[in-house]
């Protein structure tokens, strides 16, 4: 069961700039994705996203607990939710339905472990989402999502999509080369302590984006 994996190699702690928040969290990236392959059979997996509170999940997760009106009453969907700290956050802060979509399924564990612990409720769903236009949500969010030009290619027609039907869409990214940042404004800035193991430094500025209307040039 990948529920007892997650639980059996993770602690449970905080992150920095969400501690109202409690997760499953591991300490070694590298000996933990180690572990994982073990598990399962496989090399060459994803690394084990769903252990670490990243940088731009956190900087939403924090925007939406300071301003809980953006989600409250709404339907939600964490898009790439890795450990769920968004999706928590947004239950959290009252939003009437949460989804966390990831595509590996130690992370879906993950979420599940940590709305557990938290008292919140959060649905998942597995598999890839972005050919669609996020299922009814009237809020999506993604943090660290341009982390190649591949999925930056498929995010931003995604974007649009939802753009279309008057969707808000937030996304968190500390400095990802493959941000289109003529395509999106700042909405907040934040210093976010991550592990070193994980970036190249142990503060990393991160930004909340909202992607520009067609009329402004999005």
């Amino acid at each position: 069961m990948t529920a007892a994996f997650v639980r059996a190699n993770t602690r449970l702690g905080t992150a920095p700039h969400v501690p109202e928040i409690q997760l499953y969290l591991a300490d070694d990236a590298i000996e933990l994705w180690e572990r994982v392959e073990a598990e399962v059979g496989e090399t060459d997996l994803a690394p084990p996203f769903w252990a670490f509170a990243w940088a731009g999940g956190q900087a939403l997760a924090r925007y939406v607990l300071d301003n809980p009106s953006l989600v409250a009453g709404r339907h939600v969907l964490d898009l790439a939710a890795g450990c769920g700290v968004v999706a928590l956050a947004a239950a959290k802060a009252g939003a009437r339905r949460v989804v966390a979509n990831e595509i590996d399924p130690f992370a879906i564990d993950a979420i599940a472990l940590n709305a557990e612990v938290n008292a919140l409720t959060v649905e998942s769903v597995l598999g890839d989402m972005l050919d669609g236009d996020a299922d009814g949500a009237d809020v999506v969010l993604a943090g660290d999502i341009f982390y190649d030009k591949a999925v930056t290619s498929r995010m931003m027609p995604f974007i649009q999509r939802l753009q279309a039907r008057g969707v808000t869409v937030l996304v968190g990214d500390p400095g990802r080369a493959h941000l289109p940042q003529e395509k999106f404004e700042k909405v907040a800035r934040y210093e976010i302590s991550v592990p070193k193991a994980l970036e190249d430094a142990e503060v990393k500025t991160t930004t909340v984006w909202r992607p520009l209307s067609p009329v402004d040039g999005g």
